[in-house]
Order: C-alpha cells, then sequence, then structure tokens
C-alpha cells in the first residue's frame, strides 16, 4: 500500500503543471498566431486555459489565451470561407465555435464579429435558391443567417420577400418592420427598400382581400400588425380604407385623425382624410365633411377633393 501511494504521489507530481510550463505553452501559442498557423495557435490557447485555470501565477496568460482564443477560430473561419473552392460548412463551424467561446469569455465585440460572418456564410449559402426563385429553401437557410445577425439587412430583405413569396406575409412583415425601424445613417437604403416592399406586399394583400369583398380580413389583418407596432401608418391606413369600404362610418371617424397624424407623406395623410370626409358625408355631418376635405392638399385625392367641397359649399 505504501509504494502505491508514492506511485500515485509520484503521478501528481508529474502531471502538475508550473507557471513556466504554462507560459512555454503559452508562449508556443503567440508564435503560431504570429506566424498565422491558428490551427496550432489554437491548440495551444485551449491547452493554456484547461492546464493554466488552478496554476498559481499563470492567471493572465489564462486571460490572454482566452481572448486569443475566439481570434484563432474567426481566422480559421475566414480562410475556410476564402479558400479556392470555399469550404462553407468549416467556415460555419470555425465562425460558430469563435462566437461560442468569445460569449463565454465576456468579449461581445468579438462575438458580434464572428456572428456577422456567421451570417454572411449563410446568405451566400441561401443566394442559389433565392436568385432561382425557390424560396422555401432560400429562406431555411436565411432564417439561421437572420439569427445570428439581424443586422445584416441585406440578408434580412431577402429573407422578407422570401416569407411573403411563399405566403407567410405576418412573418414576412415582422422581418420588414424590423428593418424599417432601424435609425443609423448606414441602414438607411434598406431601412427605405424595407418600407418600400411592406406596401408593395400589403397593397397586395389588400388587393386580394378587396377582390374576394373580405374587409373583415383587412382590418383583421391591420390588427394584427398594429398589436406588435401600433404606430405602423400603413396599417393604420389600410385598416381605416377597409372600414369605409365596408361603410362602417362610424369606425373611420373613430380611427382616421390618429390615422392621418401617422403618415409621414403627405399624399397618405391626403388619403385618409379624404376617406374622415367621405365618412362625415355619409353620416350627413356636413361641417365636419367639409373641414377634412379641406385637409386634402396632395396625392390624387386632392382634386376628387376639390370637386366635393364644391359639391358641399353650393
Amino acid at each position: 500500500m505504501k509504494k502505491l501511494f508514492v506511485s500515485v504521489v509520484a503521478l501528481l507530481g508529474v502531471c502538475t503543471l508550473s507557471a513556466q510550463d504554462v507560459k512555454t505553452v503559452y508562449n508556443e501559442g503567440a508564435a503560431a498566431f504570429g506566424a498565422k498557423n491558428y490551427q496550432v495557435a489554437a491548440q495551444k490557447f485551449e491547452q493554456v486555459i484547461e492546464q493554466g485555470m488552478d496554476v498559481e501565477d499563470a492567471a493572465s496568460l489564462v486571460a490572454t489565451a482566452k481572448n486569443a482564443l475566439p481570434k484563432c477560430y474567426f481566422q480559421l473561419g475566414g480562410r475556410a470561407m476564402m479558400a479556392k473552392p470555399a469550404n462553407y460548412e468549416a467556415a460555419l463551424a470555425n465562425f460558430s465555435k469563435g462566437a461560442e467561446l468569445a460569449e463565454l469569455y465576456g468579449d461581445d465585440t468579438q462575438a458580434d464579429k464572428c456572428k456577422s460572418y456567421v451570417a454572411k456564410v449563410y446568405q451566400i449559402q441561401g443566394g442559389t435558391a433565392y436568385n432561382n426563385k425557390d424560396y422555401a429553401a432560400a429562406a431555411a437557410v436565411f432564417e439561421k443567417g437572420y439569427a445570428a445577425d439581424p443586422n445584416n439587412t441585406e440578408m434580412a430583405l431577402n429573407l422578407a420577400m422570401s416569407y411573403c413569396e411563399l405566403g407567410e406575409f405576418e412573418k414576412g412583415m415582422d422581418i420588414y418592420e424590423a428593418i424599417a425601424a432601424k435609425t443609423h445613417p448606414k441602414y438607411q437604403e434598406d431601412a427605405a427598400k424595407a418600407k418600400e416592399m411592406m406596401a408593395f406586399y400589403t397593397n397586395n394583400k389588400v388587393a386580394e382581400l378587396q377582390g374576394a369583398g373580405d374587409y373583415d380580413g383587412i382590418i383583421a389583418l391591420a390588427d394584427t400588425q398594429l398589436a406588435k407596432n401600433p404606430a405602423n401608418a400603413l396599417f393604420q391606413l389600410v385598416r381605416v380604407q377597409a372600414y369605409l369600404g365596408k361603410k362602417d362610418y362610424a369606425k373611420v371617424i373613430e380611427t382616421a385623425p390618429a390615422a392621418a397624424e401617422a403618415q409621414t407623406d403627405e399624399a397618405d395623410k391626403s388619403t385618409v382624410y379624404y376617406q374622415l370626409a367621405a365618412a362625415y358625408n355619409a353620416r350627413e355631418m356636413r361641417d365636419q365633411a367639409i373641414a377634412a376635405f379641406k385637409k386634402v392638399t396632395a396625392g390624387p385625392a386632392a382634386e376628387a377633393a376639390k370637386a366635393a367641397l364644391a359639391e358641399l359649399q353650393k
């Protein structure tokens, strides 16, 4: 028993690393990183983290290794992405590993950087299906990229369009709204495109429901979106229009003033006021109708409003 005890002690002594041992491994990793041998660097930094955690005086080396390790995986992801031919699966694995480790070690900046490249890989992978109008396949890939980086607005626009083309209107609108809500100047062009496409698909959907005489369907559609974002000017306008089509003049009168104020485009604002005036006129509320028609100053409704005013003021 005594000999066994001595052997165990001796074994433990061999496995115990000193701060100098950890430093040696760290230096090997740093040298590999400097030489752009990121695979070896990653292995060495992992060894430093694993074996240096409980070594006295090695804390700073472990901390530096934790900072460097996600960067190794980021570089490995980049190499796989830029290879000829590109190895996208390896790129995804390495970028994802880099993001995971960066989050684990509290480096949010590096985590976001890795995630942005995860999204870029998915954007490339989904591009072929998207260009071939295979929107189901494209959406399945873009979804993963959007989850990794919602700020990749170019890909997000493609995802939203894929949803809308698949008939998943609400999912598409949610993505478009998220893009349109971005205020940083770098998103300005994509935010404007999101608003344009939101209007395009909404008008198509509304036209489809109008063709079926389903004004309640249009109102339900608008209510669903307004429950998520009460300030959405487009769906406020659509709802007022549906109430007018349904001849629910009381609801037009109730909802139109706020809808008009929400509009940022003067033509759209005038359209809502025209609808409000029409509702007042239908209810034989002459003075209110005249006041509303006078607020119609732009867009295609302006001439019709002038004619209506002329009749009411005879």
